[in-house]
């Protein structure tokens, strides 16, 4: 899940940035899909998850960076 102390943020930059929903979007499904593994509601080796796990961490690291990069040019 996302921070939401940027909960504004997310939303405005998915509003005007496609590229930005389409991270924001994937970065979802991860999370849905790893939450499914983990309960047992699909079937997946540990490895997966944690490869999934990886990605979503990267992806949620790309998202901060655009949501900074985002603030920075507004301060400008």
């Amino acid at each position: 899940m996302l921070s939401e102390e940027y909960k504004d943020e997310i939303s405005e930059l998915k509003q005007s940035n496609a590229h930005f929903a389409k991270v924001v979007e994937k970065h979802s499904e991860l999370d849905k899909k790893i939450e499914d593994a983990e309960r047992g509601r699909i079937n997946m080796s540990n490895i997966e998850i944690d490869t999934m796990k990886k990605e979503k961490l990267l992806l949620k690291d790309k998202i901060y960076r655009m949501i900074l990069e985002a603030k920075n040019r507004l301060k400008k």
